[in-house]
């Protein structure tokens, strides 16, 4: 059948999809994976800090990318390997891949209108006295272009917090995120001068607070990496329509920094 043919009503179309376009240009590479959900549609994992989700510029493999066609070569026909999320590669947590094209179709329009919900814990800079809401557009730096900001001529972004617990300099908080821009928590959390722990992009050199001791100090500068982690997921599983929700506990260096600020309160 053409596309310019008539139908006088009764007939059956059967479509066959071609996915020959996004096939991955990455190789499987044999990179461990967290696994902490899998079925047919979907794989729920926790990523760990330090790993780049997709290859690009300056890291072409050893990406999650890479590491999810060596655990199912079928996500070669599924864009991105079904990787639905971004998690920047210095922040932790759980993740959803679809396992199908249809799937990730599903849980891309989901996430469009913000049907799945995602929750951070972050450890940031100064005092918080309670929760809030922040509401301000991001759009690229208008000097570093490999940066994002708050910029009146950028997307809209909104970004809810609580407190979890509050130290003498520091606040420990809990984060969900309303829309999904790039670096939205980083830049939302900068703008109201209270940077991640550890962001060297937008909160600057790692500091301790005055009159911190000298292990407090060695404990803050050495944190390798933003002080954010990717903690909870909810979403409506595209194939049976049930509610479901996982929880990725903190890493290892989080949970020593938490209980090293504790130990000097």
């Amino acid at each position: 059948m053409r596309q310019r043919d008539s139908v006088r009503g009764g007939e059956t179309v059967e479509v066959l999809p071609s996915f020959e376009n996004v096939v991955q240009p990455a190789r499987a590479e044999d990179i461990p994976l967290e696994i902490l959900y899998e079925d047919d549609a979907v794989l729920i994992l926790n990523k760990p800090p330090g790993i780049v989700v997709h290859p690009g510029a300056g890291n072409p493999a050893g990406t999650l990318l890479n590491a999810l066609l060596h655990h199912a070569p079928q996500l070669s026909i599924v864009p991105r390997a079904g990787i639905v999320q971004r998690l920047d590669k210095d922040t932790s947590g759980v993740m959803v891949v679809a396992k199908s094209p249809s799937a990730h179709t599903c849980l891309v329009e989901r996430m469009k209108r913000r049907e799945i919900r995602r929750e951070y814990e972050a450890l940031v800079h100064g005092v918080l006295t309670s929760g809030g809401r922040i509401e301000a557009p991001i759009g690229r730096h208008a000097v570093e272009r490999r940066r994002m900001a708050v910029n009146v001529r950028g997307r809209p972004a909104i970004t809810h917090y609580r407190v979890i617990h509050r130290y003498r300099a520091f606040t420990h908080l809990r984060i969900l995120l309303e829309t999904g821009r790039t670096h939205q928590i980083r830049v939302h959390l900068a703008h109201i001068h209270h940077p991640v722990v550890g962001d060297r992009s937008y909160g600057g050199r790692a500091r301790a607070p005055q009159g911190a001791s000298e292990y407090l100090r060695k404990l803050v500068h050495a944190f390798p990496r933003q002080a954010l982690h990717a903690s909870e997921l909810s979403l409506v599983h595209p194939q049976t329509g049930l509610e479901m929700h996982w929880r990725a506990p903190l890493p290892d260096d989080l949970r020593a920094l938490l209980r090293g600020i504790t130990r000097e309160t």
